[in-house]
């Protein structure tokens, strides 16, 4: 009888560590030890970063903060924002043509994910095919069966989505457009239902002026800004030709080559004051998606600096990579964040901002904050510096594995 009083009492424990374990509160943070993405907080995963040398599971960001969350009501320009490069070239999508597809990819998550991520900026190559515009990952300006994704206006049906039920949030559309069908892509958005959220060029800034409000854009519903790599698009169906608004850098190999940071060929160059945005771009000729967590950790933070110096002081208001969630750590949240930060409110971080508070005024998120130089519109006068973060144990894995092991001890040890 006391043997059999020993056993209940023994698999009672087990339970109730097996309970505990699952009701343990998922606190780690950036960098703590994990084992699945239940011990992480909210907006992290658990994952690690081989290429770098981090084999060890850690929490690891996958949600940004938006700015215009904490700091409001200040000129779009004034902001940096997330871009998914070939946004729609998803790892697994599906093939619709019934052909097996032969093309590289950048992205891992649907279109509908990046956005609730916190992705602001879309990079969508839209062709002529099968009658219709679908978006392509191909090359020499024309779409295969075995290069094709899907038609176009699905992934503009998740924009439209997610625009519809963000009221606030501001969304822009990067076109690389080989669609030479008259006025096809005006009657893709228009189907799309996106219309009502367009940017009017008209009100587009061409000398270099700071762009309206986030603020007077959301109240008059103008959050879609679409650009275009085809100039006569402009004139013949009002789409933004980009390169008129958009400054941008080197796409592929020479965009990560931190020694230097060319002007694209079809853009002014960076340190030109007559465009009022800009963009960086920071992804390989070739997607790697298992190096994408060193480039967007170590890489990336190095060739914002080279990038915000060959523009003259200027801040990128969008950072275009590859795997957005992928990094050791922080990666392109951390970079978008202290960018923000900097320029914003003059601290290390926007998550150290303070609504309606001066500038200098910042929380203590436990990393010092830097705030001496001066802000003037998007151009900071001062220096930006990335520093990664040391990863720490963490209390609350620590425990886990705790509870699992001794629940371990008990399956095992004989009755």
């Amino acid at each position: 009888m006391a043997r059999l009083s020993r056993r209940r009492f023994l698999l009672s424990l087990h339970v109730a560590l097996l309970l505990l374990l699952l009701l343990v509160p998922c606190s780690c943070q950036v960098g703590d030890s994990c084992l699945a993405a239940r011990d992480c907080g909210v907006g992290l995963y658990c994952g690690d970063c081989a290429a770098a040398g981090r084999t060890r599971p850690s929490c690891i960001r996958d949600l940004a903060i938006q700015p215009t969350s904490i700091v409001k009501g200040l000129p779009f320009n004034r902001y940096s924002w997330l871009v998914t490069h070939n946004s729609f070239s998803i790892v697994g999508e599906p093939s619709r043509t019934g052909v097996e597809r032969v093309t590289f990819y950048n992205q891992e998550d649907t279109v509908t994910n990046q956005l609730r991520n916190g992705v602001r900026g879309l990079m969508l190559d839209m062709y002529d095919f099968s009658g219709d515009v679908w978006l392509c990952h191909s090359l020499q300006g024309q779409c295969y069966n075995f290069t094709a994704f899907e038609p176009a206006i699905d992934t503009l049906k998740e924009v439209e989505a997610f625009l519809s039920e963000n009221p606030t949030e501001i969304v822009t559309i990067f076109i690389e457009d080989y669609v030479h069908a008259p006025m096809r892509l005006s009657k893709l958005f228009t189907a799309a239902d996106l219309m009502k959220y367009w940017y009017p060029i008209s009100e587009m800034p061409t000398s270099g002026q700071d762009w309206p409000t986030v603020t007077d854009m959301v109240a008059k519903n103008h959050r879609l800004l679409v650009f275009t790599s085809d100039a006569s698009k402009e004139s013949s169906e009002g789409i933004a030709y980009q390169w008129r608004y958009l400054l941008e850098n080197e796409s592929g190999d020479p965009g990560i080559d931190p020694s230097s940071c060319p002007n694209r060929r079809e853009s002014q160059p960076l340190n030109s004051r007559s465009v009022s945005l800009f963009m960086q771009n920071y992804f390989p000729t070739i997607p790697v998606e298992s190096e994408a967590c060193k480039e967007n950790s170590v890489g990336l933070p190095q060739m914002v600096q080279t990038c915000y110096a060959a523009a003259g002081n200027r801040i990128p208001n969008y950072i275009a990579v590859n795997f957005y969630m992928r990094s050791d750590g922080g990666g392109v949240f951390d970079v978008q964040d202290r960018i923000n930060g900097l320029t914003l409110c003059g601290c290390n971080s926007i998550a150290a901002c303070q609504a309606g508070a001066p500038t200098g005024a910042c929380k203590n998120t436990g990393a010092p904050n830097r705030t001496t130089s001066s802000v003037n519109g998007n151009v900071y006068s001062g220096t930006i510096e990335f520093t990664t973060s040391a990863s720490r144990a963490s209390s609350t894995s620590i425990w886990s594995n705790l509870v699992l092991s001794l629940s371990l001890v008990l399956i095992l040890k004989p009755f």
